[in-house]
């Protein structure tokens, strides 16, 4: 009963605060907003037992992403003097295409189940750290291997493009 409310509370202060995101005037404003909103949103990550995901969503969103975005936000130095009007045809394309693409999302959501495979696990150690780990390392290991491989080229491939520009530069 209490969770239930918990998640009620959460959710709408994660739309209450995505409204903001999106009526706020101000761009940096619109920012802190969103960061607000990642925090509710990993609330309800915990709320649905999925720590690592709450975790990862306030270091990667809230924490690294965000504040790149508040930091270009404030080197624009965006003022409304400097922006240009946009007409009213472009206003209309964008309002039909993005109902256009709701249309499309709900048709295509429409027959999708909810229930997944679980490999096993009981419902209450789902989104768990440790339960993690052990379907990664059992059922999902040579996928997570591949992608270890694949970051590690991509990481030796930025070093050695970083080293050509610095040699350029000498």
């Amino acid at each position: 009963m209490i969770s239930s409310l918990i998640t009620q509370i959460l959710g709408g202060l994660a739309l209450a605060s995505a409204l903001m995101v999106i009526l706020s005037k101000h761009p940096v404003r619109s920012v802190l907003y969103l960061v607000v909103t990642f925090f509710f949103i990993s609330g309800l990550y915990i709320m649905m037992n999925a720590q690592f995901l709450a975790i990862v969503n306030i270091i990667v969103y809230a924490g690294a992403i965000m504040v790149l975005f508040l930091f270009v936000l404030m080197l624009l130095n965006l003022n409304k003097e400097s922006e240009p009007l946009t007409p009213m045809i472009s206003k209309v394309i964008a309002i039909s295409s993005g109902g256009l693409l709701f249309v499309v999302l709900l048709g295509a959501l429409k027959n999708v189940l909810l229930a997944g495979k679980t490999h096993g696990m009981t419902l209450s150690n789902i989104g768990l750290v440790k339960q993690l780990g052990n379907e990664l390392f059992t059922h999902y290991v040579v996928p997570f291997e591949i992608s270890s491989i694949l970051f590690i080229s991509a990481m030796v491939g930025a070093i050695l493009l970083a080293k050509k520009e610095n040699l350029i530069l000498e």
